[in-house]
């Protein structure tokens, strides 16, 4: 079972990967959903779902919690005071919308996530993005 430093540790390889709309190929492109798809893949071995494709606005167009409800699936739920480093966590980008960005906590007020125009990249977790926290989510089986 992964412990949370593995978990940070194989986030940080991650670190430079150019964003890519719908992939998860570590150093060559990712969005923030192939990146915590690429973290599973790397720490149990298998594709947590197959991933239909999507349109950079269908948390708009659907109004549907959709990532949280794959999250769901594969992940442990945790409350949003209880999330602990090396825990995957969503945001609601637009108000009243679903979550439609993922990241991985890896230091106190630090995320790593990939978002368009940027490459994977450690950022501090401003007020910004607390204001739109909304779900925090634990890889299955980790060890502390």
């Amino acid at each position: 079972m992964p412990t949370r430093n593995e978990i940070i540790a194989r986030a940080r390889s991650w670190l430079g990967t150019p964003y890519l709309h719908q992939a998860s190929v570590k150093g060559a492109g990712t969005d923030c959903l192939g990146f915590v798809r690429g973290l599973y893949r790397e720490l149990y071995d298998f594709e947590p779902e197959k991933t239909p494709a999507y349109s950079a606005d269908w948390a708009e167009v659907s109004h549907e919690e959709t990532l949280r409800d794959a999250a769901r699936r594969h992940l442990m739920p945790v409350a949003i005071d209880k999330a602990r480093l090396g825990d995957v966590v969503l945001f609601r980008v637009n108000a009243g919308a679903p979550a439609k960005h993922a990241a991985l906590l890896v230091a106190p007020r630090r995320i790593i996530h990939a978002y368009s125009g940027r490459a994977v990249c450690e950022s501090h977790l401003s007020s910004w993005w607390l204001k739109r926290l909304i779900y925090a989510f634990q890889f299955p089986g980790v060890e502390d």
